[in-house]
């Protein structure tokens, strides 16, 4: 199942492409609400792959330190402000691709970073496009490797999560009390803001640091 083609009749059983509305609330309830939930990811060369969404990191507008919405509009951050439910990818380090949901409504300047998912189909693919990885639970459990695994680049960057080359599909609710809280990683603004969703014990989540509190989801 690596053709365009070939899933098509089978797309349904994640449910149906997430509205607009959906992403058209608080960053932080998107995030948590998007553990769970299926994307499909269909590459240039019409490979597609598709995994369960398992940590995600909310960045919350220009009052947040750590969100790129401080640098206000730019040619980076073009699509990072909306419409909401369109794909905000990004480049890191000079080699990695980051992928996120934009949130909130067009002009604010907020996404959730998808951190880490769980793979599904096209397992084959990854595989291939992450040789040096030895562990199928290694393939995902961070957002550049996502990103590699699943042939997003900046390409896609601004295209509808509805109809466009990604789409997120309702998949299975994750429970609250499978939740788990923690701060952001990798940032040094706001870096104690518990904005890191993730469901617990899920092999494909990237380590929590030590240090770091992990806290329950409480709604």
């Amino acid at each position: 199942m690596t053709r365009d083609a070939a899933p098509t009749a089978r797309r349904s059983r994640w449910g149906s492409p997430l509205p607009a509305r959906f992403y058209d609330r608080p960053t932080e309830l998107v995030a948590r609400e998007l553990l769970g939930t299926v994307v499909q990811c269909t590459a240039t060369d019409g490979v597609i792959t598709t995994a369960r969404i398992v940590e995600t990191e909310a960045y919350l507008g220009p009052h947040d330190p750590a969100c790129h919405a401080v640098a206000g509009l730019t040619p980076r951050t073009t699509h990072l402000f909306g419409p909401p439910g369109r794909a905000y990818v990004y480049f890191i380090y000079g080699m990695y691709w980051c992928f996120n949901a934009v949130t909130r409504e067009r002009g604010h300047g907020a996404a959730v970073l998808i951190r880490a998912v769980h793979p599904i189909d096209g397992i084959d693919v990854m595989r291939c496009r992450r040789p040096r990885v030895t562990r199928d639970r290694d393939l995902t459990n961070g957002p550049g490797k996502t990103c590699l695994a699943m042939g997003i680049t900046g390409a896609v960057s601004g295209t509808s999560l509805r109809h466009g080359p990604i789409i997120i599909r309702t998949g299975t609710a994750v429970p609250d009390s499978a939740v788990v809280v923690t701060p952001r990683i990798g940032i040094t603004r706001a870096a104690d803001w518990p904005m890191r969703f993730l469901v617990r014990d899920d092999p494909c989540v990237s380590a929590t640091p030590s240090s770091f509190a992990r806290m329950p989801y409480l709604p």
